[in-house]
Parts: structure tokens; C-alpha cells; sequence
């Protein structure tokens, strides 16, 4: 019986073990949680969200919408979880995290073809089949390792995670359910903030202590997770077009539109605990309670739990990794997830279909695939090997990734719908050449 070891059960370790095992490989799925922890990881279950619950837009209008649906064409684990344990988020697909990670969990621990070994790997593997998906904290041993093969040193950056408060300790008094320009079901409690009240928050928040971290500077932090007080110091203006805009949404009990809202988004289907949305965050956890306080309607919020910070790792992708995911000399060693350059929830998870499926065909001395430029899939692996490697920064997928429509079209949203369209035809196409399940979406 074949066999593929597959070293990390995060969101791309767990994918990966599902497109092997289900393709009747037998997977050995490594994963050195509970004997010991990363310093993101809280809990021993798979594929845990670490940072926020939401695996951001749902709609095919938006292109990380249209790589979740093009996963789901191809039986994605990840995408099955998230639409079975999804909570309400307007336009995004957020999921109560325990639940998904206990779904994910059983699904694999069940599987007859999955071996659980719940112990860290400290080197590679030699003469088997490896895909490594030991995210952008991999343990240092392993990294070291990683790092012999490659040859080349791994860039890091710093990732933020948003604090969590309890449902009962918010004053609804003054706050208000509803969704940007009413789209969809009023899915957010937003918290509004007079020009006073902004300013007042303003000033301590930016003088705030920070946590210390080793080795941090402001440069190092990927654009997508600046830290609200990063990101806050840029000017009095910046949080009011970004996480704490009020465009779009009007105070219910004033009819009138504030001057910044606050966001927060449930963060299981209970709704018994929510997220502040766009608050990543390392301040001292007094300073998150004494600053976020200061927020109408949380002045008395229980912290679930608070903002944290945590220094991720990933390789030069263009110079060694080609696009199938395998490493440049080594055809029988794979990489998934945030290690290799990808930036997010769902395209950690996508590039471990990829990585999955490529390393099952490589297993059958097949040759391995790389997606349609026209299908997200394709772009964000064409992106990692055709990236100017001086310059390689972790990204998420966009439509900038994938060629431009022929015709010219003005309206954005009908753009990206055909664009949309385009892909999930070029994907029927080539999972019908390359005798590829797709799973009806009828």
C-alpha cells in the first residue's frame, strides 16, 4: 500500500491528508500538539483558527469566494467543515471554530487510511513522500532542517490576532445589529463612536504600551494584519477608513450615521462570544482591557480572550518551490500552507488540495497539475513559482492573479462575477481532460 507522510494538521496538513486518503493513500498525519504548542496554538484539534473565525467573502463577485467554490468542486475537507459549522456573517463565511475543528478532527481521525501520530518531527523524512505543512510557526528543529534543503534562508513577518469578548458583558444600550448597507442579515453588533468619544480612544490608543516582542519592527508586519495601534499611528484619520469606517451603516436609535463604528462579528453559532473586527493587536493585555474599554458598549466587556502576536515564517517560494508545490531538486518532497507564501485561511487549505493531489499523482509516477491561469487555483500557484523573487511577500488571492477579461467591462461587480464564471468553466473543462471528480453543484 502506498504511503505519504504528511507533517502539520493545520488547515493545509488537513486538506492534504484528505485529498491523499480519500484517493486510498495511507497518510501518516503528524502533529506535535498536545505535547507541545506553538505560541499562536491554543488547542489539540486540527485545522484550528488561530486568528480570526471568518474565511472572509463568500460571493463568486470576490475572488477568495471563488476559490472556496472551486474547492468545493473538487471535495475540499476544509470548505465541507466551513459550510457545515458556518455562524452568520453578512457576506462572509465565518465558522464557530471549535465546531469546525472538531469536525475536521473526527473526519480524519476516523478515516481508515489516516494514521494520527501525535508527536513533533524534528527532521524531514528521507526516501518517502513528505508534504511539510507545518505552518509559518514551524517548530525550530524542523525549520533548520527545512532550511538545509532548501538552501535558502526563510523571511518572517509578524501576524495579529483580534481580541474576543462575551456576549452578556456588552451593553446592547448602546450598540445595534445590523450589516453594512444592509446586505444580507443584520449579522454585526456595531458599537457607534461620537467624534468625541473616537478622539478619546484615539489618543490612548496610541500612546498604549505594547507587548514586547523580540525582534519586531513596524516594516516586518504583513499589510493585511497591521495591528489597530500600528496602523492607528499613521494618522487620526486612518482607523475611520479602515477597520472603524461608519460608511454604510446608520445608528438604528439615532437615524443619524456615526463618526466610527466598531465592529464585532459572532465568533460561534451560539453567539455567546464575539470578535472585534480589524482590532489585531499587541498591546499589553491591561492595555487592551483598559483602551478597548473606552469603546461605547464594552466599557465593561469580559475578555475571552485577548489580542495576540506572533512572528510567522515562509520560504522564498520563487526560488524554490515550483508550482505544483514540490521542492526545485527534491520531486518527492511538498509544501502547503502559510510556509510556502500563501496568506490566509482559505488559500493555506487550497494549496493543500494542491499539494495533496500533486503528491498522489507523483506517488503514481503521474504528472503532476497545475490549474488554469483563468481559475484561482492556478493563480495562486502560478503566482508562488512566477513571483519576482526579490521581492516575494506573502499574498492573498485576488483577481489580479488571474488574466484579464478580453472585453471591457465598467461595473466591478459584474466584472469579477464574469471573471467568476470564466474560472468555474475553465476548471469543468480541465477536471474532465485530466479524469479529475468534480462534485456536482446541483
Amino acid at each position: 500500500m502506498h504511503k505519504i507522510t504528511v507533517i502539520g494538521a493545520g488547515l493545509a496538513g488537513s486538506e492534504a491528508a484528505w485529498q491523499l486518503a480519500k484517493r486510498g493513500v495511507n497518510v501518516d498525519l503528524y502533529e506535535m500538539r498536545p505535547s507541545k504548542f506553538s505560541p499562536a496554538h491554543h488547542s489539540e484539534g486540527f485545522a484550528e483558527l488561530v486568528c480570526s473565525n471568518s474565511l472572509r467573502a463568500a460571493g463568486l463577485e470576490n475572488a477568495v469566494g471563488l476559490l472556496k467554490e472551486e474547492m468545493r468542486r473538487l471535495d475540499s475537507l476544509i470548505m465541507k467543515a466551513a459550510d457545515q459549522t458556518m455562524v452568520p456573517a453578512g457576506g462572509a463565511l465565518a465558522v464557530d471554530r471549535d465546531l469546525f475543528s472538531q469536525e475536521i478532527t473526527q473526519r480524519l481521525t476516523d478515516h481508515p487510511n489516516v494514521t494520527v501520530h501525535r508527536e513533533e518531527v524534528h527532521s524531514l523524512p528521507e526516501d518517502t513522500t513528505v508534504i511539510v505543512a507545518s505552518g509559518p510557526l514551524t517548530a525550530e528543529d524542523l525549520a533548520k532542517d527545512i532550511l538545509r534543503f532548501t538552501g535558502e534562508k526563510a523571511l518572517s513577518f509578524y501576524d495579529a490576532a483580534a481580541p474576543i469578548v462575551t456576549y452578556e458583558s456588552i451593553d446592547l444600550s448602546k450598540a445595534f445589529w445590523a450589516s453594512r448597507y444592509d446586505k444580507g442579515e443584520a449579522d454585526y453588533l456595531n458599537c457607534p463612536m461620537s467624534q468625541e468619544e473616537y478622539e478619546v480612544f484615539y489618543q490612548e490608543l496610541i500612546k498604549a504600551e505594547m507587548a514586547e516582542v523580540k525582534g519586531f519592527e513596524e516594516g516586518d508586519v504583513f499589510e493585511g494584519c497591521l495591528p489597530i495601534e500600528v496602523m492607528a499611528k499613521r494618522g487620526i484619520q486612518t482607523l475611520t477608513f479602515g477597520p472603524l469606517k461608519p460608511v454604510g451603516l446608520q445608528d438604528s436609535r439615532t437615524g443619524k450615521k456615526p463618526f466610527a463604528v466598531v465592529q464585532l462579528r459572532k465568533e460561534n453559532q451560539t453567539g455567546t462570544l464575539l470578535n472585534l473586527v480589524g482590532f489585531q493587536t499587541h498591546l499589553k493585555w491591561g492595555e487592551q482591557k483598559r483602551v478597548f474599554s473606552l469603546i461605547p458598549g464594552l466599557e465593561r466587556a469580559e475578555f475571552a480572550r485577548f489580542g495576540v502576536m506572533h512572528r510567522n515564517t515562509f520560504l522564498n517560494a520563487p526560488k524554490v518551490l515550483k508550482a505544483d508545490f514540490s521542492l526545485k531538486g527534491r520531486e518527492s518532497l511538498f509544501f502547503a500552507g502559510q510556509i510556502t507564501g500563501v496568506e490566509g485561511y482559505v488559500e493555506s487549505a487550497a494549496s493543500g488540495l494542491l499539494a495533496g493531489l500533486n503528491a498522489w499523482r507523483r506517488l503514481h509516477q503521474m504528472e503532476t497539475l497545475v490549474f488554469p491561469p483563468e481559475t484561482a487555483l492556478g493563480g495562486l500557484a502560478r503566482h508562488l513559482e512566477g513571483s519576482p523573487s526579490q521581492s516575494f511577500q506573502p499574498m492573498n488571492v485576488n483577481f489580479g492573479l488571474l488574466p484579464p477579461l478580453t472585453e471591457r467591462i465598467r461595473n466591478k461587480r459584474e466584472k469579477n462575477s464574469r471573471i467568476s464564471q470564466r474560472a468555474l468553466e475553465a476548471l469543468s473543462i480541465f477536471c474532465s481532460r485530466e479524469n479529475l471528480e468534480e462534485v456536482s453543484r446541483c
